[in-house]
């Protein structure tokens, strides 16, 4: 995995402080690669919450990562009880690690 422990802490950190405690974030993508380099940070987020705009909810959580971990290239899966799933989806939470 190519994210630091902070870097790692501060996802977390960032994600929690819109959604709540009570999510799954896991990485996915080209981040795993520890042989690779670059790349986007790629975040599957689950939650039990309904989300009404999943929009807004995707750029307050990417506004407050950028803040805190610069400015990077940051894709955001969201997941929730009235979201439609997709086949992307079981990629992410079977091939994601959690953070």
């Amino acid at each position: 995995m190519r994210l630091s422990e902070s870097d790692r802490h501060t996802l977390r950190q960032a994600v929690e402080s819109v959604l709540g405690e009570e999510v799954v974030i896991k990485l996915f993508g080209s981040r795993l690669d520890d042989a690779g380099r670059g790349g986007d940070i790629d975040l599957y987020i689950a939650t039990h919450q309904v989300i009404e705009q999943p929009a807004y909810t995707i750029a307050m959580i990417q506004t407050k990562i950028m803040r805190l971990i610069g400015e990077r290239k940051i894709d955001i899966l969201l997941d929730a009880p009235n979201l439609t799933e997709e086949a992307i989806h079981g990629i992410a939470k079977a091939e994601g690690v959690n953070l």
